[in-house]
């Protein structure tokens, strides 16, 4: 079977909506159709070279906890594409395995953040004043180490399209004080249980970014759920707190990035063909370490 790489869709006479870092967004019928396309962004650049299997992997991991989380609300449709309308069946080759038919919503414009280990821009914050988003945290604690409880710490978009860190407080003033409480409850209970549920496959969630908007006056869980590039996923067996860890996610690439002389601005550089196959490796370990199946299957 082929796995030619998918770097962008084109779905010719289908309204397409936009066209993020990675995903392809269309509407037909007053649906959302998602595409995860292969392209991989780094430092906020995306690269001109796809990673074989990247969007698939993503899907299919979304899909497999959005079917965990049944009993939370959320846009999914079907990602059956013998489900999909008429319009879209000419494109099957396209849409098999990385698409997904959704239910429009009216997100949220505060990123739903919860960390259960203290990495990235969280670790920043602590070294510097011993808290991340305004949450004071105990002293001591390690690069990686595992926090005394998760805890929410949410994000907002910047015009740049950098993530920027706010406290709690803020996304009050942003979205009201009972959906931001809402919203909160919510990130920690699919994180905890996710956590959970990965430690028993040898994984580590260390922390997950979600989305969510809403339908009918609920809230609902939206976009990707969970994957190697809303998450931090590093292999239990090899985890140690105080350095930085191996990772399932796209980390391998960063640090081969940041061993070329590239100034981190477009156009990314092109990777080499080593590179590339050892990614598409993670991604696909990732998918089966946490399903217990090969995608394949």
């Amino acid at each position: 079977m082929s796995h030619a790489p998918l770097l962008e869709t084109n779905l010719t006479g289908i309204k397409r909506l936009g066209r993020g870092k990675v995903r392809d967004i269309y509407e037909v019928d007053g649906m959302l159709l998602l595409v995860t396309s292969d392209r991989l962004s780094a430092f906020d650049v995306v690269l001109p070279t796809a990673i074989p299997r990247k969007g698939e992997v993503l899907t299919q991991i979304s899909l497999f906890w959005f079917d965990f989380f049944s009993d939370v609300p959320n846009h999914l449709i079907t990602a059956d594409v013998d489900e999909f309308p008429a319009a879209l069946q000419p494109f099957r080759d396209q849409l098999k395995g990385r698409s997904m038919l959704c239910k429009k919503l009216e997100m949220f414009p505060v990123e739903c953040v919860a960390r259960g280990y203290i990495e990235g821009s969280g670790w920043k914050d602590y070294q510097a004043n011993g808290s991340i988003c305004g949450l004071p945290l105990p002293e001591g604690l390690q690069r990686c180490g595992k926090l005394p409880q998760a805890i929410f710490t949410p994000a907002t978009k910047a015009e740049s399209g950098h993530d920027e860190n706010i406290t709690f407080e803020q996304s009050v003033e942003i979205i009201g004080q009972q959906d931001a409480e809402k919203l909160r409850d919510m990130t920690l209970d699919i994180y905890n249980r996710a956590a959970a549920k990965a430690i028993g496959c040898g994984v580590v969630i260390a922390d997950t970014k979600l989305e969510f908007g809403m339908l009918n006056g609920e809230i609902v869980l939206g976009d990707e759920v969970l994957t190697p590039d809303s998450s931090r996923y590093w292999p239990l067996e090899i985890y140690q707190a105080g350095r930085s860890q191996e990772s399932f996610d796209k980390q391998y690439i960063r640090e081969y990035l940041e061993t070329l002389d590239w100034g981190k601005t477009y156009p990314g550089p092109a990777l080499p063909d080593d590179v590339v196959a050892n990614t598409t490796k993670k991604y696909l370990e990732a998918y089966e370490v946490i399903t217990g199946k090969s995608l394949d299957d």
